[in-house]
């Protein structure tokens, strides 16, 4: 079971976001059978057991044990992941394109280019997980408070140039087995979960 697992495939997809669905893929975090299932959600045993089919069909739970109950055969089921994420790519027809709008100051192309991180990552994530192997990857995640508007530009100007002269001290664009990675800085205001308006300046 993996702690976090992307959706690529638009049915699949389609498939978690059924508010039942995600009730029984958030239950087997723990391995549980459809007659478990169904006290605990409080539907038909046959009614969970559709719903089970089409999780299992579209990979996003599996089998991990046969019990015999007489002349019944009980299969428990677990969820594949204890989270999921939906890649861009399974809106392939609508997924936003970061290179038709590069502004670095939009919050929009911003998303764009978290879309595009989900992507790739999850993509990668994919391919090595068929591999059996491991991605690697590196991440900065840290909260900073700026006393002004003017800190904060200033901040983000002294961050722009020094990723730039980093990237222009390593890259290597004739290295002989060389391979290209994708690096993506951001910095936004801090959601306020308890908050509506995001929009606020300060």
């Amino acid at each position: 079971m993996f702690d976090i697992a992307v959706i690529e495939d638009a049915a699949a997809a389609e498939v978690s976001l059924d508010p039942m669905r995600a009730r029984l893929l958030a239950a087997l975090a723990e391995p549980a059978s459809a007659t478990m299932l169904a006290a605990r959600v409080g539907l038909p045993r046959q009614k969970v057991n559709y719903h089970l089919r089409a999780l299992e069909q579209h990979g996003l739970i599996e089998l991990v044990e046969e019990r015999r109950k007489g002349n019944v055969t009980e299969r428990v089921m677990q969820a594949t992941a204890t989270s999921y994420v939906i890649s861009p790519a399974a809106l392939a027809a609508v997924r936003p394109d970061p290179a038709e709008a590069p502004d670095r100051l939009s919050a929009r192309w911003l998303l764009a280019l978290a879309a595009r991180l989900v992507q790739d990552v999850g993509s990668l994530i994919t391919g090595a997980d068929r591999a059996k192997k491991r991605v690697a990857t590196f991440a900065v995640d840290a909260n900073v408070r700026f006393a002004s508007a003017t800190d904060r530009a200033a901040f983000a100007e002294e961050l722009a140039a020094t990723i730039g002269a980093l990237v222009a001290r390593y890259h290597d664009e004739n290295a002989p087995g060389g391979r290209e990675h994708r690096v993506v800085f951001a910095l936004h205001p801090s959601a306020d979960p308890t908050s509506h308006d995001a929009s606020e300046e300060s």
